[in-house]
């Protein structure tokens, strides 16, 4: 077992364990801790505590310190450095004619570079732009493209649910999304309905993936031929977590409607069949547009990791 501590560095940030050595610290405290990129301030997300050693990654870097008086006044001081050189940034982007948007700045706490986060619809030529702000600056610059995901994050706002976005309030990571998980999951395939605010597929796609994805290797699928109580018929719809199935059974010349449970019929033949409801024939050229914006984005993530 190793005692740890959690730190995040933003709001909504990932957040990384360290070692405390013999410090005590509680939920909130300000911190000081050793980084690959040197000292950097944090705030105690996970107080001190044991894990087993499989759960962390060796080795651990240190807690210097519990953040003092001057910690604090260097720590605003980025905080203002960063406000002016946004907007020196934004200057020089637009004397260099670049066609890119500024979204974010973050000065280390060490001074020993500045992040500049932008966004652009392809590749930007910032070499210049560079030279000009290491000449203001006098440290190291580093200029990075963030997809629109990150940029709506940043920025804030509400979602179709009527609630603030979650990349907003809980996210931590941008997991993949997919059209697979809302056709599982029977919502409709309309891009303007499964789309959020950052154009993307909504992140909630995948909060039930998984139990959609269990339930559905037990259950057939629609279309398979079953015996019910009330005869033979074919899986018209099924309501995956109730596990239930409405099966359309011949009737004279006619077709009657019956919901089962799964566990009350018999499958007699089940053959997956690829099916194409309205709205996926209606939409099917932006819904393909929209998932090769999916793989895209998580190969810029992937690179950038």
């Amino acid at each position: 077992m190793k005692n740890i501590i959690g730190v995040r560095f933003k709001k909504l940030g990932k957040i990384y364990f360290f070692n405390p050595k013999r410090l005590r610290v509680k939920k909130g405290d300000k911190v000081i801790v050793e980084t690959a990129q040197g000292e950097e301030f944090g705030e105690v997300m996970i107080p001190n505590r044991n894990v087993t050693e499989d759960k962390i990654v060796e080795p651990l870097k240190k807690v210097l310190r519990i953040a003092n008086g001057k910690d604090y006044k260097r720590f605003h001081q980025c905080r203002d450095l960063e406000k002016k050189a946004y907007e020196v940034c934004k200057k020089k982007i637009k004397e260099h004619g670049l066609q890119m948007t500024l979204t974010d700045v973050e000065v280390k706490f060490d001074n020993s570079k500045i992040l500049f986060y932008f966004t652009a619809d392809g590749r930007i030529d910032f070499r210049e732009l560079v030279k000009d702000l290491a000449a203001i600056y006098k440290t190291r610059i580093e200029l990075r493209q963030i997809g629109v995901r990150d940029e709506v994050k940043k920025i804030g706002g509400n979602g179709v649910c009527g609630r603030e976005l979650c990349c907003c309030t809980f996210l931590n990571d941008f997991e993949a999304v997919s059209i697979k998980m809302a056709k599982e999951q029977n919502i409709s395939l309309n891009p303007s309905k499964i789309s959020g605010n950052c154009g993307r597929l909504m992140c909630c796609l995948k909060y039930e993936s998984e139990v959609y994805e269990e339930k559905l290797k037990k259950l057939p699928h629609i279309g398979a031929i079953v015996r019910t109580e009330d005869g033979e018929g074919e899986i018209d719809s099924i309501e995956t977590l109730k596990e239930k199935i409405r099966v359309k059974i011949k009737n004279g010349d006619d077709y009657i409607y019956r919901k089962y449970d799964v566990k009350d019929i018999e499958v007699i033949k089940d053959e997956e069949k690829e099916r194409l409801d309205e709205e996926e024939i209606e939409h099917q050229k932006e819904l393909e547009e929209l998932e090769e914006l999916e793989k895209l984005e998580k190969r810029n993530d992937e690179i950038d990791d």
